[in-house]
């Protein structure tokens, strides 16, 4: 493996773009949210969420998010940051092979053996395909094939569709282009959220040689169509064996030590079917070493682990210390596999 160790340039242009954007009432409200968190004085915590923006790669809302306030320098120095990992995904990305992951239809068709679910795409011309594909599960998924954050994600019930005509045109017009079949989530998921398929972000990075498992996150949803933050949802971290880190939690400043609706104990929960989760990644991972570094969705069915998205840019997803008591992060792992 070549020298993967972050360029100067490369944080030069990064910190430069993010200077000229920079909305200083954002930060100021941020700092004011950290003293009523905390009680740390909001200048000064203002000002070192510049200096750890500039000098540390630490977005604003990672400040917040990894409870830098009540941190030691050793312990921020061990929390993954967004910035980082864009770097890293920049870096490693080769741009000609994004698109497999930017868009959901040449995602689907590349790694169609792991998805484990019926699919089909909307065209001119299909009406009846998309008829008889709908009334035979009922309940199905349509999704805009580029799209971010959960965002143009709707869920459909064919019972509801009286004009398929109509319907077909609705979606092209929407660009709804890719209906999928609901998933079926394992009983242990659906104990915590039954209303929303609930999906597993494990970040891994692909050397050449093996696959390194970095982060692995459980996301919960609201009963929405997704169970991203956008639509209510929130998150806990896990260990290796599937054991969360402890409570829920998300970026806007909501804990959750039980599911707001069904009551289940986050800190209880336990992802089931682990070691075939693991193997799962380190199959899936493999498949287009030009973009080695993921951030994988997966849903843990009755059957075994079923593949969602995979995101060239992984974003971070990251332990909070004043919910679980544990004060560092998964920066070392990061960088004991990709060595930057």
């Amino acid at each position: 493996m070549s020298d993967n160790r972050l360029g100067l340039a490369g944080k030069f242009r990064y910190l430069a773009e993010r200077a000229r954007r920079i909305d200083v009432k954002s930060v100021a409200e941020r700092a004011r949210e950290v003293h009523e968190q905390h009680g740390a004085w909001t200048p000064r915590v203002f000002a070192d969420m510049l200096w750890s923006a500039a000098r540390h790669d630490v977005a604003f809302q990672d400040y917040v998010d990894y409870d830098f306030a009540i941190l030691s320098k050793e312990e921020r120095a061990t929390y993954m940051t967004h910035p980082v990992s864009m770097q890293l995904a920049q870096r490693f990305a080769r741009k000609d092979k994004r698109v497999l992951f930017e868009n959901k239809i040449e995602f689907n068709k590349l790694f169609d053996r792991f998805l484990k679910r019926e699919w089909l795409i909307v065209e001119a011309g299909n009406a009846d395909a998309v008829r008889a594909f709908a009334e035979k599960h009922g309940t199905f998924i349509a999704k805009v094939p580029v799209s971010h954050m959960g965002l143009g994600v709707r869920r459909y019930h064919a019972k509801d569709v009286s004009d398929w005509e109509a319907f077909h045109r609705g979606l092209i017009e929407r660009d709804e282009l890719l209906l999928e079949e609901v998933i079926r989530q394992h009983d242990d998921l659906a104990a915590v959220c039954p209303g929303t398929v609930n999906t597993t972000r494990i970040t891994a990075f692909f050397d050449g040689a093996q696959v390194h498992v970095l982060a692995i996150a459980q996301k919960f949803g609201r009963g929405a169509v997704s169970d991203q933050m956008s639509y209510g949802g929130f998150y806990t971290m896990l260990h290796d064996d599937g054991r969360a880190f402890g409570a829920g939690y998300d970026s806007h400043g909501h804990v959750h030590e039980k599911h707001p609706d069904t009551g289940f104990p986050i800190s209880e929960f336990r992802l089931p079917l682990i070691d075939e989760v693991l193997a799962f990644i380190d199959e899936v991972a493999r498949v287009v070493p030009e973009v080695p570094y993921v951030g994988w969705d997966v849903v843990v069915t009755p059957d075994g682990p079923v593949l969602v998205e995979g995101n060239w840019g992984a974003g971070v997803y990251e332990n909070k210390p004043s919910v679980t008591g544990i004060r560092t992060g998964h920066k070392p792992r990061y960088k004991a596999a990709i060595k930057f």
